[in-house]
């Protein structure tokens, strides 16, 4: 027995608003595309209510355009659109690990995503690792005591950035390791590194992300 405990992963609205951003980042949904509550709820297989709730994230977030007919417009998205959100993004996962080790918070979570992530990629699976990089993150938000920021940047989750030329598992693997050194220094207590360790982390997805728009 390994001792591990289910990961935790983010509510059913945020997890469809990341599922419906990762689309519309990677071009996986055009711009102009219309999108309805009732086909986007049966396509991921939830209920209308978080697809409703989704929708309003991404309005604010200027992503779609709600329409009366209860359905929604897919905006355009440039690079300029791109490097904002993950810019903040990055500004704000440095700032929940800076608190962690500010706050001597309990790492019991975040370990326990790695080390499942861990054990997945050493059997050669990492058809799962968009679940255990999102609670590996979703664990550091909550670990950080600051409720806005987790909401936030639950808010903002676009699931896993991978580049035009990665695979699935190139991805995990890099990410991984990254994530390892990020909780080396959440160990250590030391907020200087582990922001530069995630503001890296962060600025490395976008810029996978990038090679889609080049």
């Amino acid at each position: 027995m390994l001792g591990l405990k289910p990961i935790q992963l983010l509510p059913a609205r945020e997890r469809v608003a990341a599922a419906l951003r990762k689309a519309i980042i990677s071009k996986q949904i055009s711009e102009g595309e219309v999108l309805t509550l009732e086909n986007t709820a049966q396509e991921l297989g939830v209920s209308i209510t978080p697809v409703r709730e989704a929708f309003q994230i991404l309005a604010r977030d200027g992503l779609i355009e709600l329409k009366q007919s209860k359905g929604a417009v897919v905006l355009g998205i440039n690079e300029t659109t791109i490097r904002e959100h993950y810019q903040v993004r990055a500004a704000l996962e440095s700032a929940a690990c800076a608190l962690c080790c500010e706050n001597d918070a309990d790492l019991e979570g975040i370990r326990n995503a790695l080390k499942v992530a861990e054990e997945s990629l050493k059997e050669g699976d990492s058809s799962n690792f968009a679940d255990y990089n999102q609670s590996f993150h979703y664990e550091i938000w909550k670990a950080s005591g600051n409720k806005k920021i987790r909401k936030m940047l639950a808010e903002l989750w676009n699931g896993l950035s991978i580049g035009a030329k990665s695979t699935v598992e190139e991805y995990a693997h890099r990410s991984h390791k990254e994530h390892k050194d990020i909780f080396a220094a959440l160990e250590k207590r030391d907020a200087g590194q582990v922001r530069e360790l995630m503001d890296y982390h962060i600025r490395r997805s976008m810029e996978d992300v990038l090679t889609r728009y080049q």
